[in-house]
């Protein structure tokens, strides 16, 4: 198979699976705490936000739209094989079985092998970092809020908390894109032409308009699960505190990392917290929720790091057989000068 539709094939099924694993993790609690709005309206909002970061990126860094991400990651030398398309296969998968998997493993390493451990100590960073922020802010900081937002649920916010919680979701929106961009583009080239960018937009417009319709899907049932996302103001700090997490760690360096820690671990801390400032719920049910999630990315995880340590294996040894074929030399049997007729000559020798 060509190794140009190998890559659109690649290009179109890692889109459809990240967005629907990552994208609802960062736009998860917008959809919860919007839900009676029209779906169409908050997917215009997010697709805006879609194109002006593409837009951007694509002319600030000539034509990459990943912000710079895959720099360490460059395009196969003999072209992108059917191994490629593998991992965001996986994706898809384990998508439809609620379970948050890190796409940045799956399918950025399969590119470059030697960059995981990069990505995997950045995405531990993320996750610590995000639980303990997550802790401390709803401990101590949002206590109080986060307790009457809990106590008067019926209390529709105002005006200024719809504003604030469109423009945090923007914020958050936009350093996702910036972050995880790069595992969706990852299959295109690196500096895109007109064509493949007005291509690469609507694709992206045309699914987040299917997961925003069906209003996440499995990964939204996570953030469902946690306590009072569906409330405008609680979603409006964990979008901002998450998108400044996001912010730190962008500005960190260029190395890809797992968006999914950085939220599991941010909503881990929260909910621990909410559950220490209230008696309504146990430590040890919370505890439950927090190693269910766990374990879930865990087993991603595990999936992940045996594609990453398989699939390049499988890919080197396919390349390797291939290289060997064709270099293999062709044996020939030259006879020395003369000998021909020789043997002529021995031929026609009558027998006595």
């Amino acid at each position: 198979m060509n190794a140009e539709i190998i890559a659109l094939i690649g290009f179109l099924i890692a889109a459809y699976a990240i967005v629907a694993n990552d994208a609802i993790q960062t736009l998860g609690t917008f959809l919860s705490s919007n839900s009676k709005r029209p779906w169409w309206v908050l997917w215009l909002y997010a697709g805006s936000v879609l194109l002006i970061v593409f837009l951007y990126s694509w002319f600030r860094y000539d034509g990459d739209v990943t912000y710079g991400r895959l720099e360490k990651f460059p395009e196969p030398a003999g072209g992108l094989t059917w191994l490629h398309v593998i991992p965001p296969v996986v994706v898809l998968v384990l998508t439809r079985f609620g379970i948050p998997v890190s796409t940045t493993f799956l399918v950025l390493t399969m590119f470059a092998p030697s960059n995981m451990g990069g990505m995997l100590t950045k995405s531990l960073m993320g996750y610590v970092v995000a639980f303990v922020l997550g802790l401390l802010v709803y401990r101590y900081v949002a206590k109080t809020l986060e307790k009457r937002w809990i106590d008067s649920p019926s209390d529709a916010p105002g005006r200024t908390w719809v504003a604030l919680q469109w423009c945090s979701t923007g914020f958050l929106w936009s350093l996702w894109l910036m972050h995880d961009l790069a595992n969706i583009f990852v299959y295109l080239p690196r500096r895109l032409s007109i064509a493949y960018l007005v291509f690469a937009a609507v694709t992206m417009l045309v699914l987040h308009a299917i997961i925003f319709a069906f209003r996440g899907g499995e990964i939204q049932k996570i953030v469902l699960s946690k306590t009072n996302t569906t409330d405008i103001r609680s979603a409006t700090v964990v979008d901002f505190l998450y998108a400044f997490i996001l912010l730190f760690f962008k500005e960190l360096n260029n190395m890809p990392m797992s968006t999914t820690w950085v939220f599991l671990g941010l909503l881990a801390g929260r909910e621990i917290a909410i559950t220490l400032n209230s008696k309504q719920k146990s430590l040890k049910a919370t505890g439950k929720l927090v190693l269910s999630d766990g374990a879930k990315a865990g087993i991603g995880l595990a999936i992940s790091v045996l594609l990453a340590i398989g699939l390049p294996g499988i890919n080197h040894s396919l390349n390797e057989g291939s290289s060997l074929t064709a270099s293999e030399p062709v044996t020939k049997t030259v006879e020395p000068k003369g000998a021909r007729e020789q043997n002529a000559a021995l031929a026609n020798t009558p027998l006595h």
